[in-house]
C-alpha cells in the first residue's frame, strides 16, 4: 500500500504548494551538495588515473566519445524535461515513453558498435574499433534510467537522486582505478561510464518503485515526444559544439595533444557540472509550477540567477588564475600543458555559467522549439570560432571559444526569456555586478601571479592567489556593488539545516535587510 502511494505521488498534478520557494532553494542546495561530492570523487579518481595512465590513453577514449557521445544525450528524446514540465501525466503515457526510449537506446548501441571500424579508419587508429563496440552498452543502460529519473525530479526528490548519484559515482570510480592498477590502461576510462550508468539504473529502479507496464499512446505522449524532440534537437546541436573541438584536434594533432586538451576540458566541465547543471532540474521543476504567475516566475528566476552568478562566476575566475599551478600539483608535471589550456578555458566559464541557464526558461515556459533554434545558432558561432582557432592549435581553439561565449551569453538568455517578458536589460541588471567583480579580481590575480608571486613555490602561489582573489571579489561585489541577497540565501539554508540549539547562532548580517532575509 505504501509503495503504491509512493508511485501515485509521481503522477499527481504539477502545481506549487505552500513553501514552494523554500523547498526549491533546499532542493538546489541538496543537488549542489551532491554534485560537489561527485566532483570530489571525480577529482580523486583523476588524481590516481592521471598518474597511472598517459595523455595518449585519454586521447584514444576521447576520440570515440567525441563522435558517439551525443547518443547518450539523445536516447530519451528529451522527454525527461517534458515529463517534469507537463501539468498532467499518466502511468500508461510514461510506460509508452519508456519502451520508446529503450528501443532507441538499443538502436544507438547497435549503430555505435557497427561504426567502430569506420571510426578506427577515420582516425587511423585500429584500437578504436573495440573501444566503440564496448562503449555502445552505455546507451542501453542509459535508456533504462530516463523515466525513473524524470519521475523523481517531478516529485522534487532531489535528496534521493543525490544519494543515488554519489554512490554510483563512487563505485564506478573505484572500478576504474582498480582496472588501471591492473595495467589495462585506457580500458579503465572505457569501463567507467558503463559501470556508472548500470549502477544508476539499479539505484533509480529500487528507489522509484515504478515499473513500466502496458503503453498507452495518447495525444499526451505525442505532445511530450514533440516537446522532447525539440529539446533533443538542442542537445544534439549543443553536443556538436562541445565535441567539434575534440574531433578536430584529434584529427589534426593526434591523441597526445588531444589528451592534454581533454583533461583540461574534463576539469572545466566538472566544475560547470557542479555549479550549474544540478540546478537545471530544480529550476525547471520549480519554475514550471509558477509559469502562470509571471510576477512570481520572474522573481524566482531573478533570485536564482543572481545567486548562481554570485558563487559560480568567481569560481571560474579563480580557476583561471590558479590552474597552471593547480594542474601540476594535482596531476603531475607531465600534464603542465593541460594547465595552460585550462587557464584559458576557465575564462570561458565566467559567461558560460550564465548561458547554461537558458534551459530554465525554455523548458519551464514550454518553448523547447525556441531552445532548439538557439542551439542551431550557437553551434554555428562555435564552428566559426573553431575554424579561426584550429590553425593555432589547442590553445587557439580555447581562446576562440572564450571569445564566442562572451558574445553569446546575454543574447542567449534574453531570447530564452522573451516569452516570459524577460529581456537583455533584465539579464544585465541581475548579473552585471557579479561579472564585473569576477573580471576585476581575475585581472588583479593575473598581475599578482606574474609579479609579486612569480618566484613563489606552486603551493604558496596558489594559496596566496586564492586568498587575494576571494578578498578582492567580496570587497568589489558585496562591499562596493552591494550584492548581498545571495549571502542571505546561503545563511538561511545553513540556519534551516541546523538543529534549533545551533541555528540561533546563525544571525542575519547587519548589511542584509531582515525582512528580505526572512522571505528568501
Amino acid at each position: 500500500m505504501n509503495q503504491r502511494n509512493t508511485v501515485s505521488a509521481y503522477f499527481s498534478d504539477n502545481k506549487s504548494e505552500a513553501g514552494h520557494g523554500q523547498r526549491s532553494v533546499r532542493g538546489g542546495a541538496v543537488s549542489l551538495a551532491a554534485r560537489a561530492v561527485n566532483a570530489a570523487i571525480q577529482i580523486g579518481s583523476v588524481l590516481f588515473l592521471a598518474r597511472l595512465l598517459s595523455p595518449e590513453d585519454y586521447g584514444l577514449v576521447s576520440m570515440v566519445a567525441a563522435i558517439t557521445g551525443f547518443a547518450t544525450a539523445l536516447v530519451d528524446l528529451g522527454t525527461r524535461d517534458a515529463i517534469v514540465q507537463r501539468a498532467r501525466i499518466t502511468e500508461g503515457e510514461i510506460s509508452a515513453l519508456f519502451w520508446i526510449t529503450l528501443a532507441i537506446g538499443c538502436g544507438f548501441a547497435l549503430i555505435t558498435a557497427a561504426c567502430g571500424p569506420v571510426i578506427a579508419w577515420f582516425y587511423g587508429e585500429p584500437r578504436l574499433a573495440m573501444i566503440a563496440a564496448i562503449s555502445a552498452t552505455t546507451f542501453i543502460m542509459s535508456a533504462l534510467t530516463c523515466q525513473h529519473y524524470a519521475l523523481l525530479r517531478r516529485a522534487m526528490k532531489f535528496r534521493e537522486l543525490g544519494m543515488i548519484e554519489v554512490v554510483a559515482n563512487l563505485c564506478s570510480a573505484a572500478i576504474a582505478v582498480t582496472i588501471a592498477f591492473r595495467g589495462l590502461h585506457y580500458w579503465a576510462l572505457v569501463v567507467r561510464p558503463i559501470a556508472l550508468t548500470t549502477l544508476l539504473a539499479v539505484g533509480l529502479w529500487v528507489r522509484c518503485h515504478w515499473v513500466p507496464g502496458k503503453p498507452t499512446m495518447t495525444s499526451g505522449v505525442k505532445e511530450m515526444v514533440k516537446f522532447g524532440l525539440h529539446t533533443g534537437g538542442f542537445t544534439f546541436t549543443d553536443y556538436i559544439g562541445r565535441s567539434g573541438d575534440k574531433v578536430a584536434i584529434g584529427y589534426r594533432s593526434g591523441p597526445k595533444p588531444l589528451g592534454y586538451y581533454q583533461n583540461a576540458s574534463f576539469i572545466y566541465d566538472n566544475l560547470l557540472d557542479v555549479l550549474v547543471y544540478p540546478l537545471h532540474s530544480v529550476a525547471v521543476s520549480s519554475l514550471s509550477k509558477v509559469r502562470d504567475d509571471l510576477k512570481e516566475f520572474r522573481r524566482l528566476w531573478s533570485k536564482a540567477l543572481s545567486t548562481l552568478a554570485f558563487y559560480a562566476t568567481p569560481a571560474f575566475g579563480l580557476l583561471a588564475v590558479t590552474s597552471r599551478d593547480l594542474v601540476v600539483l594535482l596531476l603531475g608535471t607531465k600534464w603542465s600543458n593541460a594547465g595552460v589550456l585550462l587557464s584559458i578555458l576557465a575564462l570561458r566559464g565566467i559567461p558560460h555559467t550564465i548561458e547554461r541557464t537558458l534551459g530554465w526558461l525554455h523548458v519551464s515556459a514550454g518553448r523547447s522549439d525556441r531552445w532548439m533554434r538557439y542551439g542551431v545558432v550557437a553551434v554555428c558561432v562555435q564552428m566559426v570560432a573553431l575554424f579561426f582557432g584550429l590553425p593555432f592549435g589547442p590553445k587557439g581553439v580555447a581562446i576562440a571559444y572564450v571569445i564566442s561565449m562572451f558574445i553569446l551569453f546575454i543574447p542567449a538568455i534574453a531570447y530564452a526569456g522573451r516569452p516570459m517578458g524577460i529581456g537583455a536589460r533584465d539579464v544585465i541588471r541581475v548579473v552585471w555586478r557579479q561579472l564585473a567583480g569576477t573580471l576585476i579580481a581575475a585581472a588583479i590575480g593575473f598581475v599578482l601571479r606574474y609579479t609579486l608571486l612569480a618566484n613563489a613555490s606552486a603551493i604558496a602561489r596558489t594559496a596566496g592567489l586564492t586568498v587575494a582573489y576571494i578578498a578582492l571579489y567580496l570587497v568589489a561585489v558585496v562591499g562596493l556593488l552591494r550584492v548581498r541577497m545571495p549571502v542571505g540565501v546561503v545563511l538561511k539554508l545553513v540556519r534551516d539545516a541546523l538543529p534549533g540549539r545551533f541555528a540561533r547562532f546563525v544571525k542575519t548580517p547587519g548589511f542584509i535587510d531582515r525582512h528580505s532575509f526572512e522571505h528568501i
